[in-house]
């Protein structure tokens, strides 16, 4: 964006809805919202199946309870950090310093590609557990469709954070050449610091400074040729 810095322009403009929504970073958050919300949302309501024998719940990801705590444990907190970053995306265009918007761009990196690599995990250790399950721990076939829902936006999911950093990184690049206009942006090569030389008015006659000699050029429209004398008629 022309005359702004990390993706948005001058701080102070006015909130702009439908620019929002069409960022592109902005729409990854949202779809990464939904799929954390149908992660957690599968495992808790059809993850675990009552054992006929004894009347207890088990995971049915190979009755292993930390399959099932780890994807609602990482669903739950990426919902959390989606909502997170959206409600930086709508205060971001009000934040001044260019140090700030830094700040939150190199933030944006790192954790996008760090639930990328969580959901990468979480993927393989879902679709292992699902794939070892045994047909007669859940005969009736209960909650199967819920536990796939899982692991395939789990596999989503990691393409969709994996996106949002690749954009922040795209921010972070752009980022320093229009944060030109801040005054928290100092060139080291132009540092405003430095005193200026000081001007030295030109003076007649000897100079005090030993810099030389400068005398005034004389006025020549001002002299009378020589020889030429006035006559009166």
């Amino acid at each position: 964006m022309e005359g702004g810095a990390y993706g948005a322009g001058k701080a102070g403009g006015a909130f702009d809805p439908y620019t929002l929504v069409r960022q592109p970073h902005t729409i990854l958050r949202f779809v990464s919202w939904v799929f954390s919300i149908v992660v957690f949302g599968s495992i808790v309501n059809e993850g675990y199946l009552n054992s006929n024998s004894k009347g207890e719940e088990f995971c049915i990801y190979n009755r292993n309870p930390n399959a099932c705590s780890y994807g609602v444990t990482v669903g739950v907190l990426a919902f959390l950090t989606c909502l997170f970053y959206l409600a930086l995306d709508v205060y971001f265009p009000q934040i001044s310093s260019v140090k700030d918007r830094k700040k939150a761009v190199l933030s944006d990196i790192g954790i996008s590609a760090f639930w990328a690599f969580l959901w990468f995990v979480g993927f393989c250790f879902l679709a292992n557990q699902w794939q070892v399950s045994k047909p007669e721990d859940n005969p009736l076939n209960e909650g199967t469709d819920a536990a796939r829902a899982a692991i395939t936006f789990s596999f989503f999911s990691i393409f969709t954070w994996a996106g949002q950093a690749v954009l922040a990184f795209q921010r972070y690049q752009i980022g320093a050449d229009s944060a030109l206009f801040s005054q928290d942006y100092m060139d080291p090569s132009q540092d405003s610091s430095m005193p200026y030389a000081p001007y030295v008015e030109p003076s007649v006659g000897p100079d005090p400074t030993g810099m030389g000699t400068y005398q005034q050029p004389a006025n020549t429209f001002d002299a009378e040729p020589q020889g030429y004398q006035s006559q009166g008629y």
